[in-house]
């Protein structure tokens, strides 16, 4: 494969009763990207996966995209912010495009992309895609169908609110939930893991796309900028496996080219328990702290 030409995965949406819709390979420039939550410090296991989508970008000549994901107040930190870029630099990350240097895509600061969400909100609601949701967390895991997969900690949605009209609600805070294709097979080709399927209403249900304090849940934000940053490719924890099915779902539904997928295996402790940003002893600002190198660092991968 010739350098700057990237290779996109097929992609396929299939049904149980249309013919699989496919997205086949095309010769766009390569564009990638870093998508960290400044709600701790970066730990070792952000830095395997980002150097992974690092290294991808650079055998493709193509462009790295630092994206700041900050819409989550109750989590959020100001003081992560500055700590990220400067732990990224210190490791050896080079990106082109990010909010400290600006490029043809920003802002790269999701807490000032809201008119990007708000637009793709209500494209879905003009669409019948999404429906006004009253039930709280606890609703859903009291239901019947809230049993969930161990690797993904969104139960099963029961269809509760699925016939709510706005009219209907009063006086109730609610969110927006995307209505699920049941019975629809997802089917997609991981870059690492190969070929992936997921059944909708079966591994997974309606899910939240606007939150009830009025920010938009992760699943729309990350479609909405990685569709309007042009990026080709998405290089992240295999956590996020499952998550994929759920933002094809709006790919299609934005009627936006998805990218290819690549998703990375999580790092673990000694006891077998996955990296977390709880895990300081492994984060990249302790780790420098002690004397550690990124090159001694990244030998051990």
């Amino acid at each position: 494969m010739a350098r700057g030409e990237p290779r996109r995965s097929v992609l396929t949406v299939a049904t149980n009763h249309d013919s699989p819709v496919t997205t086949p390979d095309t010769h766009s420039a390569y564009r990638g990207r870093l998508a960290p939550s400044p709600t701790g410090y970066l730990h070792l296991g952000h830095a395997r996966t980002f150097w992974i989508a690092q290294r991808r970008a650079c055998a493709r000549g193509g462009t790295l995209v630092l994206r700041n994901e900050d819409i989550d107040a109750m989590r959020f930190k100001l003081e992560f912010v500055p700590a990220m870029i400067e732990d990224l630099r210190w490791f050896g990350f080079a990106w082109q495009e990010g909010p400290d240097c600006g490029g043809p895509f920003g802002p790269y600061n999701q807490s000032e992309r809201f008119r990007f969400y708000r637009t793709a909100l209500d494209k879905l609601r003009i669409g019948a895609f999404i429906y006004p949701c009253t039930c709280s967390r606890k609703d859903i895991r009291s239901a019947a169908r809230a049993p969930h997969a161990a690797d993904d900690d969104e139960p099963i949605y029961p269809g509760t609110c699925r016939e709510n009209r706005m009219s209907q609600i009063v006086n109730h805070k609610f969110s927006w939930r995307f209505r699920v294709p049941d019975g629809e097979t997802i089917s997609f080709v991981d870059g690492n893991l190969g070929p992936q399927q997921f059944i909708a209403g079966k591994d997974f249900g309606d899910f939240v796309v606007w939150r009830h304090d009025d920010v938009p849940a992760y699943q729309l934000a990350v479609v909405a900028d990685d569709g309007a940053m042009k990026i080709t490719e998405v290089v992240r924890g295999e956590d996020l496996l499952r998550s994929t099915a759920r933002q094809l779902l709006l790919y299609r539904a934005l009627d936006l080219e998805p990218p290819t997928f690549f998703h990375c295996p999580l790092m673990t402790d000694d006891a077998g328990n996955r990296l977390a940003k709880r895990h300081d002893a492994l984060s990249l600002r302790k780790l420098r702290e002690e004397g550690e190198s990124p090159e001694a660092l990244r030998r051990t991968w």
